[in-house]
């Protein structure tokens, strides 16, 4: 598709010369052209600048959009996501108003493991047309690329079946998804007296079979209290990085457990929530290519602390927002809530918020030369927005969706 964009109110995060994230000092910087216009040519940005400057000859034929009091922003980039589950866990959620830990609420059998006896039992098919409605529901909201991972199966065969069925997602969605094999999610309840035999069967028999298929990008393990220690995590980051697949790491969610630490060693392209980082975590992420993601509904949603946002950025690091779209501790794939949410829960400016939620969460899928800013050469996945006064009015008013349409791979996705 040849598409020229017109009368931009403002054009939010452009860059001349992309970089692959941005952190510290820097994470306040934003650059946007107003009265702009936006060239899109063959699923990719061709061009943009000053109405001004637009050469009106150059783009006769192109479909044109007025997008007068609007603006344009590159799509979210949403890096941390469960959202290809079996079912909705809202009885659980009374028990959490009831006062129950999400720790015990795992001891109960719920949590994760109750995911994982109905994943189980879901027919392949019903778990795609679920997950591509959820899908669809996001790019509403203007997300353009997402992480979705496993770790609802706990068993080979339901691991491998939830991650055909991401494979088919990719396959078959305009957004651009990344997958990530998260077998060590949690620890069956059958192997709760010998969970270093889950790990052998995780390492052993699940991260070959992921591999032989081509079923993931990344691979992913909850180190954390309670669920797989340092030692267990890293035997199994070593099994995947021997198949070619990068880590990701839950850490340091419920505790300092090392996880972090863990990340950084095996060069992990993320660590992802973070509510316990202390001194020691941000000096071993400072200097290192492992992208500090915070996941502000899930903190939310279970009453937990909140990640020290503002102390990472201020020590010069990076910093990355996603969903974390799950059934039982972030039932919300909505990235502009997480973008004010940046704002109201962690005191970041719209400016630092909007760099988490686009370039740095693009750099946490291995995407920032193709997606999370508008630059020459980039993949077109784009959003306009409603007639909106100001790029700070997408944080301030929460609650409604600011989004218009949706462009993805230059194609305009009508919502």
């Amino acid at each position: 598709m040849a598409l020229l964009i017109r009368n931009i109110k403002e054009l939010v995060q452009v860059e001349e010369i992309p970089v692959k994230w941005r952190s510290g000092q820097d994470m306040a910087q934003m650059k946007t052209i107003k009265d702009a216009y936006l060239v899109i040519q063959d699923e990719r940005i061709a061009s943009f600048g000053k109405m001004k400057d637009l050469e009106e000859e150059n783009y006769q034929g192109f479909e044109e959009i007025n997008a007068s009091g609007k603006m344009v922003f590159p799509a979210w980039c949403d890096s941390h996501t469960h959202l290809v589950f079996p079912k909705t866990r809202e009885i659980e959620y009374i028990d959490k108003i009831k006062g129950l830990s999400y720790e015990e609420i795992a001891k109960r059998g719920g949590g994760i493991k109750n995911s994982a006896r109905m994943m189980q039992q879901m027919p392949e098919e019903e778990l795609y047309e679920e997950s591509m409605k959820r899908l669809d529901e996001i790019i509403s909201f203007g997300t353009g690329a997402v992480e979705i991972k496993s770790g609802y199966g706990l068993t080979t065969e339901s691991e491998l079946k939830m991650l055909r069925v991401i494979k088919r997602l990719k396959d078959t969605s305009p957004l651009t998804v990344k997958s990530t094999f998260l077998g060590a999610h949690a620890i069956p309840a059958e192997y709760k007296d010998n969970p270093d035999d889950y790990v052998d069967l995780v390492i052993n028999e699940m991260i070959p079979q992921v591999a032989a298929e081509e079923l993931a990008d990344y691979i992913d393990v909850f180190c954390d209290k309670g669920f797989f220690t340092v030692e267990q995590t890293e035997k199994i980051l070593m099994a995947g990085i021997k198949y070619g697949l990068r880590p990701k790491i839950h850490a340091n969610e419920l505790d300092y457990s090392g996880g972090i630490q863990a990340g950084v060693k095996y060069n992990a392209l993320s660590v992802d929530h973070l509510e316990y980082t202390g001194d020691e975590e941000i000096e071993a992420l400072l200097g290192s290519e492992t992208m500090p993601t915070i996941l502000p509904g899930a903190a939310f949603f279970l009453n937990m602390i909140y990640a020290p946002a503002r102390k990472m950025i201020d020590a010069g690091l990076p910093l990355c927002m996603a969903s974390d779209f799950n059934p039982g501790s972030s039932p919300s794939g909505n990235m502009q809530l997480i973008l004010s949410m940046g704002s109201i829960l962690y005191r970041l400016l719209p400016e630092e918020g909007i760099n988490a939620t686009t370039i740095n969460g693009a750099y946490a899928m291995d995407l920032s030369d193709e997606l999370g800013s508008i630059a020459v050469g980039k993949r077109a996945n784009v959003f306009i927005t409603r007639e909106i006064p100001t790029y700070e009015f997408m944080p301030y008013y929460y609650g409604s969706n600011k989004v218009d349409s949706v462009i993805l791979n230059g194609e305009i996705i009508k919502k």
